[in-house]
């Protein structure tokens, strides 16, 4: 039974591997924004950070399901908690900002990514706008909240799949990588570059190989890492 391996998010412990994932991620993403004719794939930090969010949330998830101690309420709040207070103050400078700044149509587009932004819907917002009359993409401050909206998004259904599947690991695993290669195989046929980049559809599967990343058997994972050549080996693979 998988249940009864020692899972990897059992352990309390610090990742600093997960933080200097993050800081890989970050430094991509910014690179690719201040040169984007140089590094034109920059924008793969941002699906890496949606592994690693399957990863740490789905986790915790499974964790606190197996502990008997999972609360959608609590879950939620600890969302709230974490992300609101910060969203709230990029969408006031922005708005303050576009307020002095902006011409009335690009003013007006950001109200409409505002309502967007705090409804969690960015991403369907920014799609329904793609076309010849489109703005130019620096005239959208707001315009990085897509992957915020597709990441809650996820989490608004993922409780509840994990929560129906508490008590049938196995089941769990077996439709979860259902899921992502159905995702997988969606983004990739995707005939519509817009419509793979922006629908929760085709991202799905970033954040289901996180999560089935953390559902690894941790005698698997510390057969991988039971050298320091083997885990080199592999951060150099991984990079």
């Amino acid at each position: 039974m998988l249940t009864a391996s020692r899972p990897p998010w059992t352990s309390p412990s610090y990742r600093p591997d997960i933080d200097g994932l993050r800081a890989i991620s970050v430094i991509v993403v910014i690179l690719f924004h201040a040169f984007p004719e140089n590094l034109r794939g920059g924008f793969i930090g941002v699906d890496v950070f949606f592994v690693i969010s399957g990863y740490l949330i789905g986790g915790l998830i499974t964790q606190e399901l197996d502990a008997g101690t999972f609360s959608f309420q609590a879950f939620y709040a600890r969302r709230i908690r974490r992300i609101l207070p910060a969203l709230v103050v990029v969408v006031l400078f922005v708005l303050l900002v576009g307020w002095n700044s902006m011409f009335p149509p690009e003013f007006s587009q950001l109200g409409r990514h505002i309502a967007a932004a705090t409804l969690f819907i960015s991403n369907f917002a920014l799609l329904s706008e793609v076309g010849y009359f489109d703005m130019e993409a620096h005239t959208k401050p707001l315009l990085h909240l897509w992957s915020l909206a597709i990441e809650e998004q996820f989490y608004l259904i993922w409780p509840l799949f994990a929560w129906a599947l508490r008590r049938q690991r196995r089941l769990f695993l077996f439709l979860t990588v259902g899921v992502a290669a159905s995702s997988f195989s969606l983004s990739v046929t995707e005939a519509d570059a817009s419509v793979a980049f922006y629908s929760p559809l085709t991202r799905v599967w970033e954040l289901a190989i996180g999560v089935l990343a953390a559902h690894m058997p941790r005698e698997v994972v510390d057969r991988w890492l039971n050298s320091g050549s083997a885990r080199q080996a592999l951060g150099v693979l991984g990079l």
